[in-house]
């Protein structure tokens, strides 16, 4: 899996580093929802049913296979994704 240096380094914090590659590949693969922002990223969000149903929002790079951040979504909604 490619990533950037910010990812990597990001998984070095504590709160991070226990989401399994696992379940961001997961998500890259067969996301529930996806968002390009203004910058040409992508946004994906899959519900992860191993972390109690939470949804996990991949931020790739424009490539669509550069994992840039990773983290639990609060504030995803299935129907109007955020808010």
């Amino acid at each position: 899996m490619k990533s950037t240096a910010y990812f990597r380094h990001v998984r070095t914090r504590q709160d991070r580093a226990c989401t399994p590659l696992e379940w961001i590949e997961r998500v890259i693969r067969t996301p529930e929802a996806e968002a390009v922002q203004s910058d040409g990223r992508i946004r994906r969000w899959g519900r992860v049913p191993e972390a109690g149903g939470r949804y996990l929002r991949v931020v790739l790079l424009p490539d669509g296979e550069t994992v840039h951040n990773v983290f639990f979504d609060r504030r995803f909604r299935e129907a109007g994704h955020e808010g």
